[in-house]
């Protein structure tokens, strides 16, 4: 006779899930749900475009997290109710269904375990991520693309929507640089562990001595701020270029000089965006990502002077923090948190939550260290 006993490992998932239900505070986010609802459906909101997307945006975000919630409590009861129904018929597949259900959620519930550790300043905002590519030559700009469609396939398995703002193609292969945002709840508290400096090694496909090719990419990772007023750019402080937007190879996909790049001339900060048709609105995002930079440079900045006047003062992991080796054994390994995976192919098809959840636990525990 069939006996399925998962009740154990149920009631330790219901203890996880009733921690992150208290730090989430359901009702907080029930009652932010109904003000924003509030707000979305007056008549007159459109009459300020960007308020209007602002509100709807966090909306969609909060009723996303809620209905995430309530998922996972329905499908726990759910469980319960499979695992019951596979002793009384005896039923060997049901009994499947259940354990596979079961590794499901423990997988769903760690993820969401995770998310409540991003308590950071600007960790539930939307994030803007910067690829550019480092020594190396040709691997260098074609391991910056890789990179590229990793982050895009990751946000696409969790159906985060992305937009990319700017991206400047190599001569050969790859891209010199792109930028593009990600809009998820806690998508910077998120993907900002992935910051850092990036190594690839493998037999380069562009040499013809089949020698071994070590390249870099940098990745960049900071937050979307609404209105960055805080950080005041007089106007002789930055140069501003327009140009044509372009495709691979230089192919002029925009027939005016609608594309901007604004050069911050005190810091030498550059940045480019080609996404919209408009010049204006080029313009505009791109002063609000140049604001945003300069807004954390100067925390950066107060933050480390504190540090120096506390004497506290410890050397850091350094920028360079994933290897991918792609000749001999197969591996791509993150060097703070010794996570890795043996299968670089699914890693550069978008797997990359185990990395991103180690690595959040990893920052977790430095900080609350220093």
């Amino acid at each position: 006779m069939l006996e399925l006993d998962l009740s154990a490992d149920i009631q330790a998932l219901r203890l996880t899930f009733g921690d992150i239900r208290e730090v989430v505070d359901v009702s907080r986010l029930r009652d932010e749900i109904a003000r924003l609802s509030e707000e979305a459906g007056a008549p007159d909101l459109w009459d300020d475009t960007e308020r209007a997307q602002k509100v709807t945006s966090a909306l969609s975000h909060r009723q996303s997290e809620l209905a995430r919630i309530e998922g996972i409590a329905r499908r726990l009861d759910d469980l319960e109710v499979l695992v019951d129904l596979a002793n009384e018929m005896g039923d060997e597949d049901s009994a499947q269904e259940a354990r596979a259900e079961l590794a499901t959620l423990t997988e769903t519930i760690n993820q969401l375990e995770v998310q409540t550790l991003l308590d950071g300043e600007y960790d539930e905002r939307a994030a803007i991520v910067t690829i550019r590519s480092g020594a190396g030559g040709d691997d260098a700009t074609d391991f910056a693309e890789m990179l590229m469609r990793m982050y895009l396939r990751w946000a696409e398995r969790h159906k985060y929507p992305v937009k990319v703002m700017d991206t400047s193609y190599a001569e050969g292969a790859g891209i010199k640089s792109a930028t593009f945002e990600i809009d998820a709840p806690y998508a910077f508290g998120t993907v900002s562990v992935e910051a850092g400096t990036h190594r690839l090694a493998r037999i380069s496909p562009f040499g013809s001595a089949d020698k071994r090719q070590t390249s870099f990419a940098a990745v960049e990772v900071i937050p979307l701020m609404e209105e960055a007023t805080e950080v005041d750019i007089p106007e002789g402080d930055i140069r501003v270029d327009v140009f044509r937007s372009s495709g691979p190879g230089g192919q002029s996909v925009n027939t005016t000089d609608s594309a901007v790049r604004i050069t911050h001339l005190p810091t030498g900060i550059v940045v480019s965006m080609q996404n919209e048709k408009s010049q204006i609105q080029n313009r505009a995002a791109a002063m609000r990502v140049l604001q945003t930079r300069l807004l954390l440079l100067q925390k950066e900045e107060e933050a480390a002077k504190k540090k120096e006047l506390a004497g506290n003062i410890t050397a850091s992991w350094g920028d360079q923090m994933r290897s991918y080796f792609l000749y001999g054994q197969q591996l791509v390994k993150d060097l703070r948190t010794g996570y890795e995976s043996g299968n670089p192919a699914n890693v550069f098809d978008g797997d990359l939550d185990g990395f991103i959840s180690a690595g959040i636990r990893w920052r977790k525990r430095r900080d609350e260290d220093d």
